[in-house]
């Protein structure tokens, strides 16, 4: 794997941000290091190379910007905390007539389509309208199409399983060409588009918010620059939710939230 310099990675984010627009400055800087260091081995380049090719600009820094985002995710992953959105959340937005949900940072459309499952079979499909966004083109094009690979199916099965579903994930796909495709009444209320969480604003008020493994690549202060957006894309007594590994410890806005669960950061707005 070709090996860069902390110096070697600030002049490159320098160069993007000159040339695109888009400020890595806040990203978590071992993360960009081992992304820009893969990208490097990945097209046999050097770092001279590399600062050549992203000067044409358009595609060439595009590409580049897409490869050092982070891109992964499972249906139903973290079975637990889809449970508990279920029981615990859930029965609490029944009441609504109508109902808004962003999944921020949605890569290939995993958490949206499970979060449509599991509307549907609350039976809150209907009136709900799911925003699924990524800074990502590339992989906001594969979560429109919404196909996966057996491989991977067999795991969200399983996910799916222990997320407590109350029929089989075979329900929500059919097999075409040795693939599993999303069902497209699944897709019907879902609305795939790009956001930058770090650069563009707030475009609606939302019920529920699912921001999940995201924020564990940002810096503090980035961190608190996005949790701001979250607060104020939320509407009162509305959902926050969340990775793991992240909290809305240091975020700046804690006290305006009651905490669900504190070891899935399920939060709700309070003030």
């Amino acid at each position: 794997m070709v090996i860069i310099e902390y110096s070697e990675l600030e002049m490159l984010i320098v160069r993007i941000r000159e040339i695109s627009g888009f400020d890595f400055s806040g990203y978590a800087k071992p993360s960009l290091l081992r992304s820009t260091s893969r990208y490097l081995t990945k097209n046999a380049m050097n770092l001279k190379e590399l600062f050549l090719y992203i000067e044409q600009g358009g595609r060439a820094v595009y590409d580049l910007i897409q490869e050092l985002t982070v891109n992964y995710s499972e249906m139903f992953r973290d079975p637990d905390y889809f449970k508990k959105v279920r029981t615990e959340v859930f029965t609490y937005l029944d009441s609504y007539p109508a109902l808004r949900f962003w999944v921020a940072g949605c890569a290939s459309g995993e958490e949206a389509f499970s979060m449509a499952i599991l509307l549907k079979e609350a039976g809150l499909q209907g009136k709900s309208l799911i925003y699924a966004t990524d800074l990502s083109n590339k992989v906001l094009t594969a979560a429109r199409e919404g196909v996966f690979t057996l491989g991977n199916i067999r795991t969200f099965s399983e996910n799916y399983l222990q997320a407590a579903g109350t029929g089989s994930l075979s329900d929500y796909y059919y097999v075409a060409y040795n693939r599993a495709v999303i069902a497209p009444e699944l897709r019907k209320n879902i609305i795939f588009s790009l956001h930058d969480l770090t650069g563009d604003g707030v475009f609606n008020e939302f019920q529920f918010i699912s921001c999940r493994n995201v924020m564990i690549y940002f810096s503090l202060e980035l961190r608190q620059k996005v949790f701001r957006l979250l607060y104020d894309s939320l509407s009162m007594l509305g959902f926050l939710c969340l990775g793991k590994r992240e909290t809305l410890r240091y975020s700046g806005i804690e006290q305006h939230f009651k905490i669900i669960d504190s070891e899935l950061n399920i939060y709700q707005k309070i003030k």
